[in-house]
């Protein structure tokens, strides 16, 4: 049930979006144990202005603007491994489409709850579930 907010600079094709978005799910079905079908996202293009990163934080090159943020919210939580074999992926496929530089690839994941998430109809599906 990862729900994943996409943030970069506006921009970028549709076609560009929709190999970002693909390909990132495709690195949580392969690598971080998602449901094919389980596949919420959000992209938010912002204009230079209201993207503010540090180009060299933490990184092997400097960052250019094509950066983006992945910000990931999961709830079930996963082991050190399987995080950093998931970044990995996600770097590998986005290097393929869109082109995304490895650099440019910023990740954070948030654990939530099970009575944190409601998917519809003002329940708690996943604690009426248990």
């Amino acid at each position: 049930m990862p729900f994943t907010r996409i943030t970069l600079l506006r921009g970028k094709s549709p076609e560009y979006l929709k190999a970002l978005s693909d390909n990132f799910h495709r690195a949580l079905v392969e690598a971080f144990d998602t449901p094919p079908t389980d596949r919420f996202q959000s992209i938010h293009q912002l204009e230079p202005h209201e993207l503010i990163f540090d180009r060299t934080y933490l990184s092997s090159k400097p960052r250019s603007d094509d950066y983006v943020f992945f910000d990931v919210t999961i709830g079930k939580p996963r082991s050190t491994e399987t995080k950093k074999a998931f970044y990995r992926r996600v770097a590998e496929l986005l290097a393929d489409a869109p082109g995304v530089r490895a650099e440019d690839i910023m990740i954070t994941i948030t654990t939530a709850t099970r009575e944190d998430w409601s998917f519809a109809d003002g329940r708690a599906q996943m604690i009426e579930q248990v």
